[in-house]
């Protein structure tokens, strides 16, 4: 399985000088199987750039997995360029929404005023799937979904291929549980042993005093996760929009020592644009 970040940036896009190793794109993963089909989740404005790589590569088939509906997660989906061939076929997986929900959200996007060309005139082959099964396949991986504890809820997501587990759960606050939310024995559960967890880690402790509720967790609550449930590599992600790098690199390298100081193993990074695994 091989995984790609695309956007790793909260809330919305930014740019800068202070801002170029983790970047300023939002929430865009890509995953490929180890047959080469290509799974994406959320269309947060790192869809773009992955759009073109794509063109280029000459791969037009995709399937579309959401985490949740917030701005920041689907606000690049109209400039996602593949969506204007007619060679494309995106399969857009209703998990967490129901069919006609995603639907129409995504046509409200590109409706006047909000955009100037209107999503019937799209001319990719768009299916949808209804309805969010315990567990469903895509190729050769098995995916298992999870509720998370966010202001209007959403879904966190296993993946496991040839028993690899890559586990996602963005926009998760494990401080505090909004409606929706499962006990922190059901995520630790969920992540136990994952080669790879990618989790929110968008505050810091003090942030995190002023923001409770908010839907987003502190960076200590994302790794204590981490070391409980024994992953293999943990990066820290939905980046806040004001974090430099040089203020990301103190967040890792302080997690980094708390790793050390408990003698554990796992490994920490922050998720930048462009970082690559293989599982």
């Amino acid at each position: 399985m091989f995984i790609k970040i695309w956007g790793a940036r909260g809330s919305i896009p930014v740019c800068g000088q202070e801002y170029i190793r983790y970047g300023g794109d939002t929430t865009c993963i890509e995953i490929r199987t180890k047959n080469g089909r290509v799974i994406i989740i959320d269309s947060g404005t790192g869809i773009r750039r992955l759009g073109k790589s794509l063109l280029a590569e000459g791969i037009y088939e995709y399937d579309l997995i959401f985490t949740h509906a917030h701005w920041d997660h689907v606000m690049g989906f109209p400039f996602f360029r593949p969506l204007y061939s007619e060679k494309t076929s995106l399969r857009v997986h209703g998990c967490p929404f129901a069919e006609e929900f995603v639907r129409t959200m995504l046509a409200r996007m590109m409706s006047p005023p909000n955009f100037p060309v209107n999503y019937g005139d799209l001319k990719a082959r768009i299916r949808y799937s209804d309805g969010c099964p315990e567990q469903f396949g895509i190729d050769s991986v098995t995916i298992y979904p999870i509720d998370i504890s966010h202001p209007g809820g959403g879904k966190g997501y296993a993946f496991v291929e040839d028993g690899k587990r890559f586990v996602f759960l963005t926009d998760h606050e494990l401080g505090y549980t909004h409606p929706g939310g499962l006990p922190y024995e059901k995520y630790l559960q969920f992540c136990a042993g994952a080669d790879l967890l990618v989790h929110d880690a968008e505050f810091t402790g003090e942030e995190y005093g002023r923001h409770r509720s908010w839907g987003h967790s502190s960076y200590l609550d994302a790794l204590t996760l981490a070391m409980d449930a024994g992953v293999r590599q943990f990066a820290l992600f939905h980046i806040n929009q004001d974090r430099t790098d040089r203020a990301m690199d103190k967040v890792v390298e302080h997690c980094r020592r708390i790793v050390r100081d408990a003698n554990g193993q796992v490994g920490i990074l922050g998720a930048c644009c462009d970082m690559t695994f293989v599982l």
